[in-house]
């Protein structure tokens, strides 16, 4: 299970790791998804790490079809993530400064389902959140996909 780490410049510590989220809405736009990892059992929203020679957007579209089933459209970006006062600790001792980006998106098809890195999904609104188990650098990411800005965060 990856571990936050806090201090005071502490991503001078480690390289940097790139990485999306999508904020899929359903159809009311009231409502987000979120899937809970197999790795440690929070929830989340879906994505993960770019791999070479994809785009943003794109590596945002993948993490979403392999974690939901979902093929998204991006619409547009919410934030961009990159405290350089928080390290990701995973369990094989790598550590990393994460620079995330996290764009909003509809469904353009499929359905949600399961994956190798996810055990549950499910729909839910802001005053659902404290009933589930969040992973902690997911909570700013929620509050700003709902403040509904229309000019990106930079955090």
């Amino acid at each position: 299970m990856a571990e936050l780490i806090f201090g005071d410049r502490i991503g001078l510590q480690a390289p940097l790791l790139v990485g999306t989220a999508a904020a899929i809405f359903d159809p009311s736009g009231e409502k987000v998804l979120l899937t809970r990892r197999s790795d440690n059992g929070q929830w989340c929203l879906p994505g993960g790490q770019l791999e070479p020679g994809e785009s943003a957007a794109e590596g945002c579209a993948r993490e979403a079809l392999e974690e939901t089933g979902l093929t998204i459209r991006i619409k547009r970006l919410i934030g961009v993530y990159s405290s350089p006062h928080m390290l990701v600790s995973y369990p094989d001792g790598h550590r990393y400064q994460i620079v995330a980006l996290t764009f909003a998106a509809e469904v353009a098809a499929g359905q949600p389902g399961l994956s190798n890195e996810t055990t549950a999904w499910g729909w839910y609104a802001p005053a659902e959140f404290d009933t589930l188990d969040l992973m902690a650098h997911h909570r700013q990411r929620l509050a700003d996909v709902f403040a509904r800005q229309p000019e990106a965060f930079i955090r």
